[in-house]
């Protein structure tokens, strides 16, 4: 775990829009650096077939970035315990 500097204005957009989904601000950042990360590297997925790798990966044990890139969504087997 680590600390991120962002601005205040996003900072700001975070607490919105965590406050309207009922999630933490530190949730809602982390929602939104995955999608952009998985928007990244699938440009040609829409963000619905997004939200449904989001769902596949959490099935799978969570999001892991090298899982990502091959395609296996688990975690792998060097990845530290715990949610991501």
């Amino acid at each position: 775990m680590g600390i991120v500097k962002i601005s205040d204005l996003m900072h700001e957009n975070l607490r919105v829009a965590g406050t309207a989904l009922s999630r933490s601000i530190n949730a809602q950042a982390e929602h939104w650096m995955r999608v952009g990360m998985l928007t990244e590297m699938h440009p040609e997925l829409d963000h619905r077939e997004i939200c449904q790798l989001l769902i596949r990966a959490e099935l799978a044990g969570g999001l892991d970035i090298a899982g990502a890139v091959t395609g296996q969504l688990g975690k792998s087997s060097a990845s530290s315990p715990g949610k991501h």
